[in-house]
């Protein structure tokens, strides 16, 4: 490709190291967030569950706090608690947890109750007086609740407290979420169970297209019909109809080609046939002589028609399977096989010139491609140019580098500019020996190489006028070549 070191080509896709499955790959995508979010939900489902487990135990908590506090009074500036001693008892009567209460006044000094419970920090003193507030601590190491409450009395307040530790608490959590995970354990492989059914299910439609492609005779490239086709495998069948499509036309092309370079190959070999049993009926040594140059002339031409061929092969084989593509410097490519023309030129009397810059011309391709391209349209230029004509090749430097190839000869017709990019197709009226496969090799290596040919008849009299306009180093390969780089 343009760019690549002359080493060794680079592959555009990577394959996979091994098969994967659409069913598999669904699978896990649908199974893996289910696996991942199922730790999330118990996390989730246990603080709801301690949330759910506190709300009637605080309220309980914050009644005992509001009873505890009517019962203080103020009697000779000092604060006294009215706790009757049956009052109490029901206040501890719990058989899960401890429960525990507390009176203090606005110095620090307990009133009534255990001591044991953690006096709130300054900033929670600062709240609003009157109301219940919770918070969590630890007596003895035992974690508990703790729901508390500042009394206005007299010139300060009363802080009452009431707390218990969380048996009964965790004991309502534990069974909210054994009540909400266990069933999950029950779910999930239900789900998994439905999921696969579903995917296998879902799938249907690929299983019966793959038996309507397997039942296919091997020679048919019909369309294949999208009717009951999934509309998410409508585009692909759509693409690979046209893929289908594509190599029809492929395959028709080589058959035809094949026919057709039979039937170029049948008139060479039928003439040696001919030559060759006419100079064997010859006795005069003159005209066996005469027989044996016609031998070797067909010779030549069915070589040469041979060669076409196999650089016809060539090219349409693709510079990713034979080829690797290099900087190659078009002024000495082009030079090289100017020179190798002179003698055939001179055997003309054809005037064959080289106009062409000092210094290279940096392109990026094939040497071995390249020069068959310019050596096909040299040839041409040749031999459809009369004896004592012209023939002037020229590389023109810029944002392209262009090959031109110039010749007086007898041109070709308006008409026939496209046409003789044909295989095997030759203008008629030309007396030139040929095979009809030089413009079209030409077209080919230069597709290869992301060049747009153009071909055009002399403004000043007859002749042809051939531009092959190759894209430099470092500019865009799959943009359309600007018509001003072949004007």
């Amino acid at each position: 490709m343009p760019g690549m070191a002359a080493t060794e080509p680079t592959r555009i896709f990577a394959l996979p190291t091994e098969l994967n499955s659409l069913f598999g790959e669904i699978l896990d995508w649908m199974l893996a967030p289910l696996l991942f979010l199922w730790p999330i939900s118990i996390a989730v489902t246990h603080h709801v569950a301690n949330q759910i487990a506190n709300q009637p135990y605080d309220q309980a908590l914050a009644e005992n706090v509001g009873a505890i506090a009517r019962l203080v009074k103020l009697d000779d500036g000092r604060a006294v608690v009215n706790f009757p001693a049956p009052a109490r008892a029901m206040l501890r009567a719990d058989a899960n947890d401890i429960t525990y209460y507390q009176v203090s006044n606005w110095n620090g000094k307990l009133v009534a109750g255990d001591h044991e419970i953690p006096v709130p920090t300054q900033l929670e003193q600062a709240t609003e007086a009157d109301t219940v507030l919770f918070r969590d601590d630890d007596i003895n190491g035992n974690d508990i609740r703790i729901a508390y409450q500042f009394v206005p009395l007299g010139p300060g307040s009363v802080l009452v407290q009431v707390a218990e530790t969380r048996k009964k608490r965790e004991e309502l959590a534990g069974r909210i979420i054994s009540g909400v995970i266990l069933p999950q354990f029950a779910i999930i492989p239900l789900a998994v169970v439905l999921v696969y059914l579903g995917l296998s299910r879902g799938i249907a439609p690929l299983n019966r297209l793959r038996s309507r492609i397997r039942q296919r005779r091997p020679g048919d490239l019909a369309p294949i019909g999208i009717l009951g086709v999934p509309e998410e495998l409508r585009p692909v069948i759509a693409a690979f109809n046209e893929m289908m499509a594509r190599l029809e036309a492929n395959l028709t092309a080589q058959q035809r080609f094949i026919a057709d370079a039979a039937h170029q190959m049948r008139t060479p070999l039928t003439g040696l046939k001919m030559q060759t049993e006419l100079a064997l009926s010859e006795t005069d040594p003159r005209l066996m002589r005469r027989s044996l140059e016609q031998i070797a002339e067909s010779a030549d031409r069915a070589v040469h028609l041979i060669n076409q061929l196999l650089a016809l092969a060539r090219a349409e084989a693709g510079y990713e399977k034979v080829y690797v593509f290099e900087r190659v410097d078009l002024v000495s490519l082009a030079r090289g096989v100017t020179q190798e023309s002179v003698p055939r030129a001179l055997a003309k009397a054809i005037d064959i010139g080289f106009e062409g810059g000092g210094w290279p011309l940096w392109i990026e391709g094939s040497e071995v491609l390249l020069h068959e391209l310019a050596s096909n349209l040299l040839d041409n230029a040749i031999k459809y140019t009369p004896a004592g004509g012209k023939v002037t090749v020229r590389v023109l430097g810029g944002a392209f580098g262009v090959l031109e190839i110039e010749d007086n000869g007898i041109g070709i017709p308006e008409q026939d500019l496209e046409r003789v990019f044909e295989r095997f197709y030759r203008v008629l009226g030309s007396d030139a020996h040929g095979s009809g496969l030089g413009l079209p090799i030409v077209r080919e290596i230069a597709e290869l190489h992301r060049a747009s040919v153009k071909l055009a008849r002399v403004d000043d009299g007859p002749g042809t006028r051939v531009q092959v306009a190759f894209p430099r180093k470092g500019a865009v390969y799959f943009e359309q070549t600007p018509a001003s780089a072949l004007a």
